[in-house]
């Protein structure tokens, strides 16, 4: 599905170069729930812009599915991220002057493939997501959580290969966290999403099947969650946490 061979990332500065990311490799497998963890400086963010194709990398390999994302253009790399790729932000993201319904349409009106088939698919969405009754309703007319499981559904509207997630829960309290999480699962459960979340919080992290945790621009760890239960899985991240922050 998605794999990150030795890849390389620094920025130039005046006459200093920071290097943000130094050899990072890993592979990520159709259906999988994957974090990213590390302290700030580790190159998380960094590496989600690299594989969102926002920024080129120095050297080293993505490849989605069997696409080597190097290689493509500009308007090839415009229609991976329409088509292949969906995005969930921190801040949501959502247009106030749209509906709820037509924020989930917008990939497709923007890939201009908004047909019936859509329409059905993004009401589809609303009830697997538990918005179908909000979704003629704006943006500034509903609750955090909603806003994020919208976003979750804008994000699979187009049949993404992948879902990336940056900081999905990162502004919203424990309830309204736990709801974005359960959308997550919902969408992994209901239409096999393979999701690659980017976050700092070892609670949405423990619902994860692994995490990949980057100290200094490397993978220092990388854990499975294997047959733990959550809250198991919760303090080996939190131990992780700790024995990085020790060394």
């Amino acid at each position: 599905m998605l794999k990150v061979n030795d890849l390389h990332k620094s920025y130039q500065v005046g006459k200093t170069t920071y290097e943000v990311l130094k050899g990072v490799s890993f592979e990520i497998k159709k259906g999988e729930f994957v974090a990213v963890m590390g302290p700030s400086g580790s190159g998380k963010t960094t590496l989600l812009n690299c594989i969102s194709c926002y920024i080129p990398a120095d050297r080293g390999s993505i490849m989605l599915g069997k696409t080597e994302l190097a290689s493509l253009s500009q308007e090839q790399l415009a229609t991976v991220r329409n088509k292949e790729l969906g995005f969930v932000f921190q801040d949501f993201l959502l247009l106030d002057g749209l509906s709820v319904r037509d924020n989930i349409l917008l990939p497709a009106i923007i890939g201009g493939s908004v047909d019936p088939d859509t329409e059905r698919r993004a009401d589809e969405l609303c009830r697997i997501f538990g918005i179908s009754d909000i979704r003629e309703k704006y943006p500034a007319e509903i609750s955090g959580g909603e806003k994020q499981r919208t976003a979750v559904a804008r994000a699979l509207i187009n049949r993404p290969m992948m879902i990336l997630a940056d900081e999905p829960t990162g502004n919203l309290d424990s309830k309204s966290s736990r709801a974005v999480i359960d959308s997550f699962l919902q969408a992994r459960q209901a239409m096999g999403a393979t999701i690659f979340m980017v976050t700092h919080d070892s609670f949405a992290a423990s619902f994860c099947d692994r995490a990949i945790i980057l100290r200094d621009g490397q993978v220092w760890r990388s854990l499975e969650r294997g047959d733990m239960d959550r809250t198991a899985f919760q303090d080996t991240l939190l131990d992780s946490v700790r024995e990085m922050g020790r060394e």
